[in-house]
């Protein structure tokens, strides 16, 4: 027999409202993450992911409670937490004898396991270890990706995937260069990715563009990988499919250059230049020479259509 599920409605307008928002949307809401501890931490651990939800904020929830957690063994509690707070990001401490200061990144789909790395963490510094002024919170970062392995690597190819979902924000259409504050910047090195987070600093240059200054603000690690579980080529290509709504339809004899611009071909007919309707003006005005021998034409016209018609009807009558 097949299991039949039964469908709860909502029996207040606030349950209504929140079973809304789980619903998929054609422009998606930023991700949110949960950020998990294992049984067994450490305090550089522990510094690492708040700073990481301090890079997060406001689209991320730290629990507080430890957790018997084996990604790779059994991912079920964390699609089950995904499902709970409706966040398809997550990161996970755990530290042990063989894996010290472990950091596990991944993500879900459709509230199953997608991706999966799992990261060393080495040379670590927290933010408070830099004395600068710091960013404010929900700024937008920018994210930089520097290495051939990052484009070469199937490997890192997704992983660079999935710093990416892990650090974006919402989209934007317009940004203003003063809210280019924060550089996120990833270096893909021999089996380890250097984790820095910069600053942009505005100086003045002497002309209407200002010169750009990098100051670092921490956090700054060393993200050693260790092991990855990938999802499918399918699965993948399944989770970056687009809905129609967003597919933009190819608009005939439209194209664009090299510099951005927009170019336009225009098939035009045969034009009738005697009948085009143009402005009155003295200079174009007929003179009365012009009107009369165009008059004496129409009638010679008339006159020879007529004797034409006049000898067509007299032939017939012969006949």
């Amino acid at each position: 027999m097949p299991v039949i599920e039964r469908i709860i409605k909502p029996k207040t307008h606030k349950g209504k409202q929140a079973i809304l928002k789980r619903e998929p949307k054609i422009i998606e809401n930023a991700k949110q993450t949960f950020f998990i501890k294992g049984l067994k931490t450490t305090e550089v651990l522990q510094s690492c992911m708040k700073n990481l939800y301090i890079l997060k904020k406001p689209y991320g929830q730290i629990l507080q409670r430890r957790n018997d957690i084996r990604p790779f063994e059994d991912p079920t509690p964390l699609e089950n937490f995904g499902r709970k707070f409706n966040a398809s990001l997550f990161v996970l401490i755990n530290n042990n004898k063989k894996r010290p200061n472990n950091l596990i990144i991944g993500r879900l789909f459709e509230h199953t396991i997608m991706d999966i790395v799992e990261f060393g963490v080495e040379d670590y510094k927290c933010l408070t270890n830099f004395k600068l002024e710091k960013i404010s919170s929900d700024i937008k970062p920018m994210l930089v990706f520097q290495g051939e392995l990052f484009e070469s690597n199937h490997e890192y190819r997704r992983i660079k995937n999935l710093l990416i979902d892990m650090f974006q924000r919402e989209t934007v259409k317009q940004i203003r260069l003063q809210g280019l504050e924060h550089v996120l910047s990833f270096t893909a090195n021999d089996n380890c990715i250097l984790f820095r987070s910069y600053k942009v600093l505005l100086k003045k240059s002497g002309t209407r563009v200002p010169r750009i200054e990098l100051a670092e603000i921490g956090p700054r690690m060393n993200l050693r990988i260790r092991r990855t579980k990938l999802a499918t080529d399918d699965l993948f290509k399944q989770a970056c499919k687009k809905p129609k709504e967003l597919k933009v339809k190819k608009k005939k004899n439209i194209s664009e250059d090299n510099l951005g611009k927009t170019l336009g071909r225009v098939h035009v007919g045969t034009q009738k230049l005697n009948t085009i309707q143009t402005r009155k003006m003295k200079g174009l005005r007929k003179t009365l020479t012009e009107r009369k021998s165009e008059r004496k034409r129409k009638q010679v016209i008339t006159e020879e259509d007529n004797a034409k018609k006049i000898k067509v009807n007299t032939d017939e009558n012969n006949i």
